[in-house]
């Protein structure tokens, strides 16, 4: 179990995300054919700004690409052909509670591939209603056990939406929820996990606001024997400097062993080449800068600490 090297994910996996921020369609059954096409486009010039910066030194070892089968089937089988390390995701896009993609079936779209990950996103916070947890809990067993069976590494991906009640306790603040509650309800999310046996080689996170909720956080992901697990900080679509925060405040940490940040990296880029303000040379370098830019920071901070 766990994960010893490094790992700067470059996660593209989004679907829904995509058909609304670029099309404003909430359902994904609704885009066209040519829009389809627009998407996978896009998530090419996105693959192209990761070989770049790889090219440009970003070490292969420990660089890797997220990135789902519907829009990312020709990227994957190039990664794969290519040495990069890659992550396969296997949730259904946009749902509250986990479930797979491809139905009982996820086992065999995972092996197509051959990733060195399989994710799998997860909302989930310990207050959540009981049975709604342990559905979600039945699936990622699941998952847990083939990836185990077939020497696939698991990542689960945790997403903590407060509660009405929590938000509440803060004055309805989403800040002070972030900065006052969340660390917490993290500890309580992977321990619950682990009582499961629900044991990820990496946790992605997301970042933290001090160190020392990352001491505790890697404290409880390697309790029991799991010395060798690790946690990559997830930036959750947050402005630059937020996420740079994380990073910093993590990277000195034993354990945090990279980051996942996607949005925060090609979002911006995106838009200003879907509007014609830049070509596709320009925006493909603009991502790999963004991307090498979040590199060289976890970078200076490890060996500054």
């Amino acid at each position: 179990m766990g994960y010893k090297k490094l790992l700067f994910i470059l996660p593209f996996d989004h679907r829904s995300t995509f058909a609304k921020g670029m099309f404003k369609i909430n359902n994904e059954e609704d885009l066209t054919a040519e829009q389809k096409e627009k998407i996978k486009n896009e998530k090419r010039i996105i693959y192209d700004a990761f070989k770049k910066a790889v090219d440009a030194g970003t070490p292969k070892e420990y660089a890797a690409i997220l990135v789902d089968e519907e829009y990312g089937d020709e990227i994957l089988k190039d990664a794969s052909s290519n040495g990069f390390i890659t992550l396969v995701t296997t949730e259904k896009s946009g749902q509250k509670e986990f479930s797979f993609e491809y139905g009982n079936e996820f086992g065999e779209h995972i092996k197509k591939y051959n990733p060195t990950f399989a994710k799998a996103l997860v909302r989930y916070n310990p207050e959540d209603d009981r049975d709604s947890k342990e559905r979600q809990a039945e699936q990622l067993k699941k998952l847990k056990d083939f990836c185990q069976k077939n020497d696939y590494k698991f990542m689960i991906e945790v997403l903590i939406e407060a509660t009405e009640d929590q938000l509440a306790s803060v004055g309805n603040d989403r800040n002070r929820f972030d900065t006052e509650i969340r660390q917490k309800l993290a500890l309580g999310v992977i321990k619950e996990f682990q009582e499961q046996g629900i044991d990820p080689d990496v946790w992605k996170m997301e970042g933290m606001e001090k160190e020392e909720d990352y001491k505790r956080l890697i404290d409880q992901a390697r309790e029991g024997g799991r010395e060798s697990v690790g946690i990559v900080v997830l930036g959750r679509g947050a402005d630059q400097g937020k996420v740079e925060k994380w990073i910093s405040e993590g990277a000195s940490i034993e354990g945090i062993i990279g980051f996942a940040v996607g949005r925060t990296i090609f979002w911006d880029p995106l838009v200003m080449f879907s509007d014609g303000r830049i070509n596709r040379e320009e925006v493909v370098d603009q991502i790999s800068k963004n991307y090498i830019h979040f590199y060289n920071l976890f970078m200076q901070e490890r060996q500054g600490a």
